[in-house]
């Protein structure tokens, strides 16, 4: 467990966490992330900055999706020069956790896989490690609201920093095709690489600590659906939560159950994490539901739901991956229910 507040110094909050026994100064992700933007837009020509510099009211804002569109916002890494990319990177390690960026790094890779298994395709996906975008929207400067997006084929990272504080970090999507790497290609990751491992196995984990009693509850279909909800939407599904309620479980299952989420916050800076988890104690783990649907094994489709009063998560993994083995392709999504994108939900 840990322990969080916040104090003031200047005019920056910082966190103040105790893990183990250690206090730790956490700096804000917000400044960080200031501080990283501005110096990736310095690096741009006034042509690159049309397309990868919008207001913060442009609609292209709130426009993310994870599928491998033709078109997308912001400037292609494939279009930067070496010192651009050397910023537009450490700006993505600002947003990130060490945890976070490696699973961006490895995602953004699996294209080569992709590219090398989908080649006889003719008017196939374009699949490009190289074809993800940076876009800022608005100044990012110590004061006032800015925000950023990194996206590409199943990644979909948003954000909004206010006066120095990471407000916003939703929609926030990893995915993973092939979830498990079962096939070496050149220049791509090795093979048992599986970047999403702890999104499927805790999850898992959690289903088979279940007794019979409460799988009824809690497994509401034998058959999973197609994908996640909402993809590309404005704000998640508002649906009530269904499933089985947290307040059902075991101790030791709640342990299971923490540790999932934790494993998507994990994702975020350090900082911002910490808040989130005393979010998640404050406002009571045991008003989360879980709820799964389909198959209780690998291989087979299968999908589940974890939503709390701010919160929802999805996962589905049900498409076969490039080279056809069945379930291995993932999509892991958390989504803010007060609002993604910093915007109440209406």
């Amino acid at each position: 467990m840990f322990r969080r507040f916040a104090v003031v110094l200047g005019f920056v909050a910082l966190v103040v966490t105790s893990v183990g026994g250690a206090t730790l100064l956490l700096r804000p992700a917000g400044v960080d992330m200031s501080q990283a933007a501005a110096r990736f837009v310095a690096t741009l020509t006034d042509e690159q900055k049309a397309t990868a510099v919008l207001a913060y009211d442009d609609p292209n804002r709130t426009k993310w999706h994870f599928i491998p569109l033709a078109e997308r916002k912001g400037l292609q890494f494939k279009n930067m020069t070496p010192d651009q990319r050397r910023e537009a990177l450490t700006l993505l390690k600002a947003a990130t956790s060490e945890v976070g960026y490696h699973k961006a790094e490895v995602i953004m890779s699996l294209e080569v896989i992709l590219k090398e298994l989908e080649k006889a395709k003719v008017g196939g996906n374009i699949r490009d490690h190289e074809r993800y975008y940076w876009t800022v929207y608005g100044k990012p400067e110590p004061t006032g609201k800015w925000g950023l997006s990194i996206e590409g084929h199943h990644l979909s990272l948003n954000f909004v920093v206010k006066d120095g504080e990471l407000t916003s970090f939703t929609p926030s999507f990893f995915g993973a095709n092939p979830a498990l790497v079962q096939n070496v290609v050149e220049g791509g990751p090795v093979k048992g690489t599986r970047i999403l491992e702890k999104e499927e196995q805790l999850a898992f984990d959690l289903l088979a600590s279940l007794s019979p009693e409460q799988r009824k509850v809690a497994v509401t279909a034998d058959k999973a659906p197609n994908d996640i909800r909402g993809g590309g939407e404005l704000q998640a599904p508002q649906t009530p939560a269904a499933g089985l309620s947290a307040k059902e479980l075991k101790p030791e299952q709640v342990a299971i159950l923490r540790s999932l989420l934790e494993t998507y916050l994990n994702n975020m800076p350090l900082e911002l994490a910490a808040r989130r988890k005393g979010e998640l104690e404050s406002s009571g783990i045991e008003n989360a539901y879980f709820m799964w649907q389909g198959a209780d094994k690998p291989g087979i489709g299968h999908y589940y739901v974890v939503q709390g009063p701010t919160y929802i998560v999805e996962f589905c993994n049900v498409q076969p991956d490039a080279a056809g083995n069945p379930a291995n392709h993932i999509h892991a999504l958390w989504r803010d229910l007060r609002g993604d994108f910093d915007l109440p939900v209406k």
